[in-house]
Protein backbone atom coordinates (compact mmCIF):
# COMPACT_ATOMS: atom_id res chain seq x y z
CA UNK A 1 0.00 0.00 0.00
CA UNK A 2 1.33 3.43 -0.92
CA UNK A 3 1.22 6.55 1.23
CA UNK A 4 -1.50 8.02 -0.98
CA UNK A 5 -3.74 5.10 0.01
CA UNK A 6 -3.56 6.28 3.62
CA UNK A 7 -3.74 10.01 2.83
CA UNK A 8 -6.83 9.93 0.59
CA UNK A 9 -9.26 8.47 3.18
CA UNK A 10 -7.94 10.91 5.79
CA UNK A 11 -8.35 13.80 3.34
CA UNK A 12 -11.88 12.70 2.40
CA UNK A 13 -12.92 12.33 6.04
CA UNK A 14 -11.55 15.72 7.09
CA UNK A 15 -13.06 17.52 4.10
CA UNK A 16 -16.48 15.92 4.68
CA UNK A 17 -16.39 16.98 8.32
CA UNK A 18 -15.19 20.46 7.41
CA UNK A 19 -18.04 20.84 4.92
CA UNK A 20 -20.53 20.02 7.70
CA UNK A 21 -19.12 22.86 9.80
CA UNK A 22 -19.10 25.33 6.90
CA UNK A 23 -22.73 24.47 6.08
CA UNK A 24 -23.71 25.77 9.53
CA UNK A 25 -22.17 29.22 9.07
CA UNK A 26 -24.97 31.81 9.27
CA UNK A 27 -24.56 34.12 6.28
CA UNK A 28 -26.18 37.00 8.14
CA UNK A 29 -23.38 36.88 10.76
CA UNK A 30 -20.34 36.96 8.43
CA UNK A 31 -19.16 40.22 10.06
CA UNK A 32 -19.38 38.89 13.65
CA UNK A 33 -16.19 38.63 15.71
CA UNK A 34 -15.84 37.08 19.18
CA UNK A 35 -13.01 39.52 19.97
CA UNK A 36 -11.48 42.59 18.36
CA UNK A 37 -8.28 40.61 17.58
CA UNK A 38 -10.21 37.71 16.00
CA UNK A 39 -11.06 37.12 12.37
CA UNK A 40 -14.68 37.78 11.49
CA UNK A 41 -16.80 34.67 11.06
CA UNK A 42 -16.86 35.22 7.28
CA UNK A 43 -13.10 35.74 7.02
CA UNK A 44 -12.36 32.64 9.13
CA UNK A 45 -14.83 30.54 7.13
CA UNK A 46 -13.26 31.81 3.89
CA UNK A 47 -9.80 30.89 5.20
CA UNK A 48 -11.05 27.37 5.95
CA UNK A 49 -12.68 27.15 2.50
CA UNK A 50 -9.45 28.16 0.77
CA UNK A 51 -6.99 26.12 2.87
CA UNK A 52 -7.38 23.00 0.70
CA UNK A 53 -5.64 24.91 -2.11
CA UNK A 54 -2.43 24.55 -0.11
CA UNK A 55 -2.64 20.83 -0.82
CA UNK A 56 -2.61 21.35 -4.58
CA UNK A 57 0.15 23.96 -4.21
CA UNK A 58 2.21 21.49 -2.21
CA UNK A 59 1.68 18.62 -4.61
CA UNK A 60 2.19 20.58 -7.83
CA UNK A 61 5.17 22.74 -6.85
CA UNK A 62 8.44 22.34 -4.98
CA UNK A 63 8.15 25.62 -3.08
CA UNK A 64 6.07 28.73 -2.61
CA UNK A 65 6.93 32.24 -1.47
CA UNK A 66 4.19 33.90 0.56
CA UNK A 67 5.71 37.39 0.57
CA UNK A 68 3.00 40.00 0.52
CA UNK A 69 0.26 37.65 1.72
CA UNK A 70 -2.91 39.32 2.88
CA UNK A 71 -5.27 38.36 5.73
CA UNK A 72 -8.36 36.49 4.51
CA UNK A 73 -11.33 38.53 3.39
CA UNK A 74 -14.83 37.10 3.65
CA UNK A 75 -16.44 35.83 0.48
CA UNK A 76 -19.67 37.69 -0.27
CA UNK A 77 -22.10 34.82 0.27
CA UNK A 78 -22.50 31.38 1.77
CA UNK A 79 -23.18 29.96 -1.69
CA UNK A 80 -19.82 31.29 -2.90
CA UNK A 81 -18.13 30.02 0.29
CA UNK A 82 -19.44 26.49 -0.29
CA UNK A 83 -18.66 26.54 -4.02
CA UNK A 84 -15.11 27.72 -3.29
CA UNK A 85 -14.59 24.98 -0.72
CA UNK A 86 -15.97 22.26 -3.01
CA UNK A 87 -13.84 23.45 -5.95
CA UNK A 88 -10.68 23.59 -3.80
CA UNK A 89 -11.30 20.15 -2.29
CA UNK A 90 -11.83 18.62 -5.74
CA UNK A 91 -8.64 20.21 -7.11
CA UNK A 92 -6.52 19.00 -4.20
CA UNK A 93 -8.02 15.51 -4.25
CA UNK A 94 -7.27 15.28 -7.98
CA UNK A 95 -3.69 16.45 -7.35
CA UNK A 96 -3.26 13.83 -4.60
CA UNK A 97 -4.80 10.82 -6.32
CA UNK A 98 -2.24 8.58 -7.97
CA UNK A 99 0.85 10.18 -6.41
CA UNK A 100 3.74 7.83 -5.84
CA UNK A 101 5.61 7.49 -2.57
CA UNK A 102 8.62 9.11 -4.22
CA UNK A 103 6.52 12.14 -5.25
CA UNK A 104 5.09 12.42 -1.73
CA UNK A 105 8.56 12.20 -0.18
CA UNK A 106 9.97 14.98 -2.41
CA UNK A 107 10.97 18.08 -0.47
CA UNK A 108 8.76 21.16 -0.41
CA UNK A 109 9.80 24.57 0.89
CA UNK A 110 7.80 27.48 2.28
CA UNK A 111 9.48 30.85 1.87
CA UNK A 112 8.67 34.43 2.74
CA UNK A 113 10.54 37.07 0.79
CA UNK A 114 13.08 34.49 -0.37
CA UNK A 115 13.85 33.36 3.18
CA UNK A 116 13.13 29.68 3.93
CA UNK A 117 10.60 29.19 6.72
CA UNK A 118 10.69 25.40 6.50
CA UNK A 119 11.42 22.48 4.18
CA UNK A 120 9.75 19.09 4.63
CA UNK A 121 8.68 16.12 2.54
CA UNK A 122 5.41 16.85 0.76
CA UNK A 123 3.58 14.19 2.79
CA UNK A 124 4.62 15.93 6.03
CA UNK A 125 3.49 19.28 4.62
CA UNK A 126 0.11 17.78 3.71
CA UNK A 127 -0.42 16.33 7.17
CA UNK A 128 0.83 19.32 9.18
CA UNK A 129 0.61 22.51 7.16
CA UNK A 130 -2.53 21.56 5.23
CA UNK A 131 -4.64 19.02 7.18
CA UNK A 132 -3.75 20.08 10.74
CA UNK A 133 -3.89 23.77 9.82
CA UNK A 134 -7.39 23.30 8.43
CA UNK A 135 -8.46 21.22 11.45
CA UNK A 136 -7.20 23.96 13.79
CA UNK A 137 -9.26 26.65 12.07
CA UNK A 138 -12.28 24.34 11.78
CA UNK A 139 -12.09 24.01 15.57
CA UNK A 140 -12.13 27.79 15.87
CA UNK A 141 -15.23 27.86 13.66
CA UNK A 142 -16.96 25.35 15.92
CA UNK A 143 -16.35 27.70 18.87
CA UNK A 144 -17.77 30.60 16.86
CA UNK A 145 -20.85 28.49 16.13
CA UNK A 146 -21.30 27.70 19.83
CA UNK A 147 -20.96 31.38 20.79
CA UNK A 148 -23.59 32.26 18.18
CA UNK A 149 -25.88 29.50 19.48
CA UNK A 150 -25.71 27.65 16.16
CA UNK A 151 -25.87 23.85 16.57
CA UNK A 152 -22.37 22.36 16.36
CA UNK A 153 -22.14 19.21 14.22
CA UNK A 154 -20.42 16.07 15.41
CA UNK A 155 -16.79 16.21 14.34
CA UNK A 156 -14.77 13.35 15.88
CA UNK A 157 -17.62 12.24 18.06
CA UNK A 158 -20.92 13.50 19.37
CA UNK A 159 -21.43 17.18 20.12
CA UNK A 160 -23.92 18.62 22.59
CA UNK A 161 -26.16 19.26 19.57
CA UNK A 162 -25.62 16.00 17.67
CA UNK A 163 -25.34 13.11 20.12
CA UNK A 164 -24.62 10.59 17.38
CA UNK A 165 -23.05 10.50 13.92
Amino acid sequence: MGMVDALLPEFDHEMTTTRKVLERIPEDRFDWKPHVKSFSLGALATHVATLPTWGAETLNKSDIDIAGGQPPMALPSKAELMATFDRNVAATRAALAGRTDAELMAMWTLKRGGKTIFSMPKTAVLRSFVFSHLIHHRGQLSVYLRLLDVPVPSIYGPSADEPSF
